[in-house]
């Protein structure tokens, strides 16, 4: 059950392999989705809740990156035997592990994080599950399609809130799977489609969520998602854990996201409350 107080603190809320191999074309098509309006905040939030899952993958140093090396070293600078006390130096890339996409990640004056309004971090959560064609097609991505059908089983999609892909790629992150790289060094994995992106924003959601390591596929050379979707004041989660425990509509997602001025984004832990 919820701690006192907190049901009414939830009612009232409510980088990459290629990236330069097309920058300018693609950044120049960013320019025509910034006419979307800025993200509102959710009208709504539920009142109560009776769990909260983790969406959160334990972060370790040999975590899987979309770039290949660690993102993550801890360097011991007291110990408790010695100083008595523990306290550790992060070396931490912000785009490792369960993380944000801050708007300014892929767009030139973009909010960065901790500028994103309050309003758009506690906000209702929907589940799209595409687990049946990502276990098809490594290289998967959400169709508008998708969205429609989700839509027809569990009504609109959230206004100010959050859409995520289930594509049960968490359960490869312990393995070479998560990342998917064939001979070339091409990775392999599902994401959202630009169209859907543009369909999401159409419907007014703030929030985009995946299970991988990219917004787009992993394939993806353009980052066509990416450009679409962030500059227009919008973020994303990547590696997003247990959404398979997550209703597919009707819970609330909190982002605990880094409030570090000029951040691109940064690990975050995300709870949802069914």
């Amino acid at each position: 059950m919820c701690v006192p107080g907190c049901q009414e603190t939830v009612a009232k809320r409510l980088s990459r392999r290629g990236l330069l191999r097309g920058l300018a074309g693609a950044t120049a098509g960013a320019a025509a989705f910034t006419a979307f309006p800025p993200p509102r905040a959710a009208r709504a939030a539920p009142t109560a809740f009776s769990r909260a899952v983790d969406l959160t993958h334990e972060l370790l140093p040999d975590f899987p990156t979309y770039f290949g090396p660690p993102g993550l070293e801890l360097e011991r600078m007291t110990s408790f035997e010695t100083d008595g006390f523990n306290m550790n130096k992060w070396h931490v890339v912000e785009h490792t592990g369960t993380h944000l996409d801050a708007p300014i990640h892929f767009s030139a004056d973009g909010a960065s994080a901790e500028a994103l309004d309050m309003d758009q971090l506690v906000v209702p959560l929907a589940v799209i599950d595409v687990t049946a064609q990502a276990a098809e097609d490594a290289d998967y991505q959400v169709t508008v399609a998708d969205l429609e059908a989700h839509e027809a089983a569990h009504g609109a999609l959230p206004e100010g809130g959050c859409v995520a892909m289930n594509s049960g790629w968490a359960a490869h992150v312990a393995s070479e799977k998560f990342r998917n790289a064939d001979a070339d060094g091409v990775m392999h994995f599902p994401g959202f489609s630009k169209e859907a992106a543009m369909a999401l924003m159409e419907r007014g959601v703030v929030g985009m969520a995946v299970d991988t390591l990219s917004l787009d596929h992993g394939a993806s050379q353009t980052f066509d998602t990416h450009y679409a979707w962030l500059p227009t004041g919008r973020w994303g989660l990547e590696n997003v854990a247990n959404l398979d425990a997550v209703p597919p509509t009707g819970a609330t997602l909190v982002v605990g996201a880094p409030k570090i001025t000029g951040a691109t984004g940064g690990p975050s832990r995300l709870i949802a409350l069914v």
